[in-house]
């Protein structure tokens, strides 16, 4: 199981966060985050062992944001910094 979190201030006045990534076949809707009690976005997916997977965040389905505290970055072919978290 592995714990994403996206910090309120990345999204201070969003109604929905999501995130997409590889994991969900980059589906965005497949997985909301939940807003917690601090204003912090957070969800918890069960990722097969010893991968990596790119992933954004993605903010009222019109802003992406990358994980403030990915493992690394890689870059997307579509030219834009996505996200990489090593599942170990």
């Amino acid at each position: 199981m592995v714990t994403f979190r996206l910090p309120s201030i990345a999204a201070p006045n969003a109604k929905c966060v999501c995130i997409v990534g590889e994991f969900n076949d980059w589906n965005m809707r497949a997985n909301p985050m939940k807003k917690q009690k601090n204003g912090d976005y957070s969800i918890t997916l069960e990722l097969a062992p010893g991968r990596q997977y790119q992933y954004r965040y993605l903010i009222d389905e019109s802003k992406w944001e990358n994980d403030w505290r990915a493992d690394k970055y890689v870059r997307s072919p579509l030219g834009n910094c996505d996200n990489s978290v090593v599942i170990t």
